[in-house]
This record gives C-alpha cells, structure tokens and sequence, in this order.
C-alpha cells in the first residue's frame, strides 16, 4: 500500500517547527470560471512551503473563500495549520460564538488581550460590529484529520499574538499539534503537490445570531436532512456501550432502577441519524472468552440496543473482528472486519474440537461457537449476515481486502465489500477518502458485486463533541425504518443490493439512474448503446465538479463535469447520454468547493 496511507502516526509528539505566513506582493492576477471570480496574489511563504494566498467571491452571495495554496519539494512533510484574519479592529466591537451547549458567548474585544483557543459549537467564530458581522469557519469534514476521538479540542482562537508570534488582534480557526488521542496523523503534504490551507468567511448585515444562522445552512445545522424513500445509517462506533451499562448497573441499589440513557442516543438524534451500527468490545469487553464473560456482555450490547432502539432510531449490535476472515503473513495483519447481523446473535470466538458449532443455550437460544475461517462463513451464511473490510488499505487492514480477493469469503455473497472514510488526510486532493473511492473501481473491475459503506470509526461520543466533521452517513432506500424487535433484515438487503449512497451531508443525490437503473441494479446495453444518465442532486456549498466514473474489467474511465456556474444552495437535475459500450460498471460522484462530497455505489452493466 503506500506509504502515505498512514493512520498510526503521531508527528505532534517528534520535534516539529511552526512558521508564520509570509506575504510578499510581487504579482497579482484575477480570473474567472462561470460565476465565480478568484484573486491570486504571490508571493507567499510558510516555512519551506511556498505559493498564493487566493480569495474566491461567488455572484450574489456573501459567502468568501481564503486559501493559503503552497508547496514544498521536501519528503515526508505532514502540516497542520491554522488561519483567520488579523489587523486593526476594523470598527469590530465584540467576538461572539456558540459555546458546546448551544449557548451564544459574546466578548468584547480587547485589542491588547492575549490569543486563546475557545471550544465552540458549530466551529464557528464570529466578529460583530455596527454595521454587520463575519462568521469565519473551516471546511467542515476536510478540516478534521482522522482521529480516535471526536473530542472538541477548541477549534477557533481570539486573541493578540496568536501562538506567540508578534501580531495585532485577530480571530480564526485552529488545530492542536496533539490533537487528542494516541494517533494524531496531521495531514499528509507530499512533494510537489499544492496543498489548500482554507477557510470560509461570511458576511452578514445583522448580528452574531444572524451569521451563524447562516452559516449553519452550509450543514443543514450539522445535521443530515431526512430525504423521502431512505433511511440514514452510520456505522463503526467503539464506544463500549454494553460494559459502561453493566458497570452502570452493578453500583445500582435495585436491579430494577432505570438507567440514565447514555448522551449519544441524544446527539445521534440530533443530527438526524436513524440507525447507528455498533462495534462494541474494541479494547473492552472479553471478545475472546468462551463464554462465561462474553455472553453476559453480548446479552448487555442487546438488551441496551432494544432499551435505546425506538420507531425513529435504531441501536444496532454489532462488533469489529480481528480473527478468522483474513490471511496471515508475515509482518501483515490478517485484517479487521465489521459484522453485522439481522438480529441478536450469540456467538463466542473459539471452538474445541469436541464442541459443536451450534447448540441450544437454556438462557441464551441458539449458540455459536467459531473456531475457524470455515465456522464463521457458515455463521454468517446461516444468520444470513454480512462482513466487510473496516479502514481498508490502511491501518491493520493495510492489506486488505486485495490479499484475499480470491478467498471464498469475499466471493460469496456474504461479503459486501470495504468501508470509506475520510482518511488519510491530504489537503491537496480535491476528494475526501480517495483511497476508498479507488478500492471501490479495483473491487468493481475484479468482478464481483461489491460496495463501499461510509464508516465512522470513533469511540466515546457526548455532545461536547466535534463529531459532525467526522462524520459521514449512508442513506439507504429504504420507505421504512425497522424496529428493533422485529430485526433489521431490511437494512441488511438494501446494503448486499448497493442500494444506498454515501454523502459527507451537503450533497444530496435524490436520483441517480441510467436508463432507468439505479445502483446495485444491472442494465443490458443490448437494448441501450448510449443510455441516458439522470442525476438529481442538491447542495449548500457551491459546487466543483461531478464525475461520472466506469469501468471494463481493467481500466478505470473517468468523465468529469466541471460546474463553476453552481452557486450555494442549490438545484439540479443533470440529463445526458453516455457511451458505455465494452463498460461493466458505471457509478457518480460529486463534489464541492469545501471538499464534501457524495458518490453513488456501481449500476452493473452487461452486453
């Protein structure tokens, strides 16, 4: 794999220098593309980075984008960066922000008060004045290198002298150099590649309540809009739900006394999430015991399931596996996998060879007991389960799935395919999670039907949080949202038909179909030489370009619609024929000015 899809990585914690940016205006130009305008000025210096400090202005709107656009032709260069406005107040009156419980914080602005890092809502800052204010803000998923841990590490900064360097009062949006956590890769600054430090600042005749008003219609208020005909499920969440309500319950003075319910059911809510898939039992929990600790803490992740899971959400069990469907080899890791069930299964992971493979449990039903690679493709064939890669080509699963693509588990139908994410982080790209994006063609040109789920991949979650710039969701066609008693063998068909797409949640595609076809389905081009493509999709920020992307078995084609012309919030439905003669596969993309994106899963093609 290459050696920039990194995860395990902690630059923060070796010797690192930070620099001060440097403008020099030797040269100036302006250009234009549909109905956007961007003034480049030169020359601007970062430490060893070089480039343009860039301000795009979209027609009628007050919406502006700064972008600091170096390069560096030194090796192994990972960068964090922060950035704002600094200078004479300007007639700037007060500062002004959501704190993490929601509540609007006003300070007057003192232009001698030293620069302090404050935790907001929304990673929102604003400077209000008489006549107006200006919200400043980060691209909301591109600024969040991956990490463990969605903790809010006070992601905008006021202040005098900002990190020490000698400088008049400013404000703007930050990173932290150890960014919580164990791993804390920064991101990813290759040689040669032209990396776009960015920001949003926009403009507002009324106070600090009207720009973040406003500024929160770019995330539908950091929440992922209901849309007619699907359901939205995240998945991958480490967040130990069934030991914290065992531990809950031991030091309870009734067994019968409720349980408070946990601050993630709430925020999960909140964000207009329907179905959360769990990965309990990741550095918690006896996932290997052989019984007598796992199943107790199997029947806790159900039970806390059904006592959270209500018409509206769902609270799917679920775990990340490290054994059984891998390969092992020297200096690889066989893999981890996310499993999910249509319903509570109790299974434990080791099997003596007298043991049955399954076997009636007084208490429990239907027990399984997995001792082999054989033993849990039979599990997940018989409780009509599905598996698929978790952080594909990076991480313990660097090698995979390519190491076992012609292994009979990821053959068979019980295999969808691998999970994308926003990782690792590269500000140079124009996509989020290229690295998935590319599995995604490499799976579909192998042969098999195969799909990539969005994924999340954190642990312990509250409201405090900066969980939205993690974040991703999966919206999958589905008229229905099960309930828990009934199982979720819905959602399970949907996601083996490809019937969903993956959006950061800006972009919304309604309608994707060629020919009539949607993805997960197959189109004959025996009937349809150059069939129609019908895209409907609608957005917040403007817009980059679509790209319509297929394949023959081999080689990946790549048709790109660049679309300038798109302002913010809006609209559109593109129809169009399209040559896919000798083609086996065709999905979509799109894309805005911010990085977030959408993409489709494949329409199946055949002559």
């Amino acid at each position: 794999m290459p050696m920039w899809n990194v995860f395990f990585d902690s630059p923060g914690k070796r010797p690192y220098q930070m620099y001060r940016s440097n403008l020099e205006v030797k040269r100036a130009r302006i250009t234009s593309a549909g109905r956007r305008a961007t003034v480049e000025l030169g020359d601007l210096t970062v430490g060893r980075f070089t480039g343009e400090l860039l301000f795009t202005f979209y027609a009628g709107s007050p919406l502006i984008h700064m972008e600091s656009v170096v390069s560096t032709d030194e090796d192994r260069c990972a960068i964090f960066y922060d950035t704002g406005l600094v200078g004479d107040a300007a007639g700037w009156k007060q500062i002004a922000w959501r704190d993490t419980e929601g509540q609007m914080q006003r300070m007057m602005i003192d232009v001698e008060s030293p620069d302090r890092p404050i935790a907001v809502r929304h990673r929102t800052i604003i400077a209000e004045c008489d006549s107006g204010s200006i919200a400043c803000f980060p691209p909301p998923h591109q600024f969040q290198f991956p990490r463990d841990l969605t903790d809010n590490l006070k992601f905008v900064w006021a202040g005098k002298d900002h990190h020490g360097q000698p400088d008049s009062f400013g404000f703007g949006v930050r990173q932290s150099p150890d960014g919580g956590g164990a791993y804390v890769p920064w991101f990813n600054a290759p040689p040669g590649t032209k990396q776009r430090l960015g920001v949003f600042f926009l403009l507002s005749r009324g106070r600090a309540e009207d720009a973040i008003k406003e500024t929160l219609r770019y995330t539908h208020g950091d929440r992922f809009p209901p849309l007619p005909g699907h359901i939205t499920l995240t998945t991958h969440y480490h967040m130990a739900v069934a030991v914290a309500a065992m531990n809950q319950r031991a030091k309870l003075a009734s067994p019968d006394a409720p349980l408070p319910v946990p601050d993630f059911v709430r925020v999960f809510k909140d964000m207009g999430v329907n179905a959360v898939h769990l990965a309990e039992f990741h550095g918690d929990g006896h996932p290997k015991d052989p019984g007598p600790l796992r199943l107790p803490e199997l029947e806790a992740m159900f039970d806390e399931c059904r006592r959270h899971s209500d018409a509206n959400f769902l609270l799917i069990p679920g775990e990340e596996g490290n054994d059984f469907l891998g390969i092992k080899e020297p200096g690889k890791h066989p893999g981890h996998w996310m499993g999910l069930f249509p319903k509570p299964v109790y299974w434990i992971m080791q099997r003596k060879p007298e043991e049955p493979f399954a076997e009636k449990h007084p208490k429990y039903g239907t027990l399984y007991r997995v001792g082999s690679r054989e033993d849990m493709v039979e599990l997940l064939k018989r409780e009509h389960g599905l598996a698929w890669s978790a952080h594909p080509r990076i991480k313990a699963s660097s090698w995979t799935p390519d190491i076992f693509r012609h292994e009979d588990f990821y053959l068979a139908d019980i295999w969808l395919g691998g999970a994308w994410k926003a990782m690792p982080a590269d500000l140079s790209r124009e996509r989020l999670g290229e690295r998935v994006l590319d599995l995604l063609d490499d799976m579909a040109n192998w042969g098999q039907k195969k799909y990539a789920p969005g994924e999340v991949d954190v642990f312990k979650i509250d409201h405090t949080h900066e969980l939205y710039g993690h974040m991703n969701i999966n919206y999958v066609r589905l008229n229905r949202l099960p309930r828990y008693d009934e199982g979720w063998q819905l959602i399970l068909n949907a996601l083996r038909a490809g019937q969903f797409f993956v959006t950061t949640g800006e972009i919304l595609i309604r309608e994707f179909t060629i020919a009539g076809k949607e993805s997960g389905q197959t189109l004959s081009l025996k009937s349809a030489k150059r069939p129609k493509l019908r895209v409907n999709a609608e957005w917040t920020f403007p817009l980059r370009f679509a790209e319509v992307i297929s394949g023959d078995g081999q080689k990946v084609y790549r048709e790109r619609i660049d679309l300038p012309d798109t302002q913010s919030f809006g609209k559109r439905t593109l129809n169009f024929r399209i040559e896919l003669r000798g083609r086996k596969w065709v999905r979509f993309e799109v894309w805005d000015v911010a990085s977030n994106g959408a993409f489709t899963q494949p329409i199946w093609l055949e002559d």
